[in-house]
């Protein structure tokens, strides 16, 4: 006889696949279902306070927009960008853009939900990156925004930690946790790798 613990399980999963949506139609044609539980108003706030932390720390280290030239080139490649967010997702062009530049060696670059962009310095110095390769980069990173890739990852987060608790109580014990541990590996792997 099933008992009330697997049966709590089988619902909640159950109703946590009925939660899979997507983000609106890509103007390319591609249709790519999403997990997307957490709204995204939610989504944002996170990303914004996350944003604003990481502008204070490298203001503290003089390290945010040290370089006046780049963060200009920056600035203007991605707005160019920024201009054309309403052909992909009519909304985004509402949002409340930030661009800036980090003095940092790493040859990276991100756009967080809401569109906060920051671009390392590295990735321009070290590679020596005309303004084309810097906007195929920006425009890369900004895709991920409007695509909710963020958001996507959020959820499938909540949803393995959920999975991951629900095992261990059903289990129970060491063995539980043990189980959820090596289950956690296993879907850290699962939901990592498809973007």
């Amino acid at each position: 006889m099933l008992n009330i613990k697997t049966i709590s399980v089988a619902v909640m999963c159950a109703l946590l696949s009925a939660c899979a949506s997507t983000t609106n139609n890509s103007v390319s044609g591609v249709q790519r279902s999403q997990l997307l539980l957490l709204p995204s108003a939610t989504v944002d706030k996170m990303s914004a306070q996350s944003y604003t932390q990481t502008l204070q720390d490298a203001q503290k280290k003089s390290t945010l927009n040290a370089d006046k030239p780049l963060l200009h080139r920056v600035t203007t490649i991605s707005n160019r960008l920024i201009a054309q967010v309403g052909v992909f997702r009519p909304d985004a062009a509402k949002w409340k853009w930030e661009v800036n530049v980090e003095k940092n060696d790493q040859l990276n670059a991100y756009c967080m939900p809401g569109g906060k962009i920051m671009v390392f310095s590295g990735l321009a110095e070290k590679l020596n990156a005309t303004d084309d390769e810097l906007a195929a980069v920006i425009g890369h990173e900004i895709a991920h925004a409007l695509r909710e890739h963020g958001r996507e990852r959020m959820s499938q987060a909540y949803v393995q930690q959920f999975g991951l608790q629900a095992l261990a109580s059903v289990i129970g014990g060491t063995a539980g946790s043990m189980a959820a541990q090596g289950a956690g590996m296993g879907s850290q792997l699962l939901f990592s790798l498809p973007n």
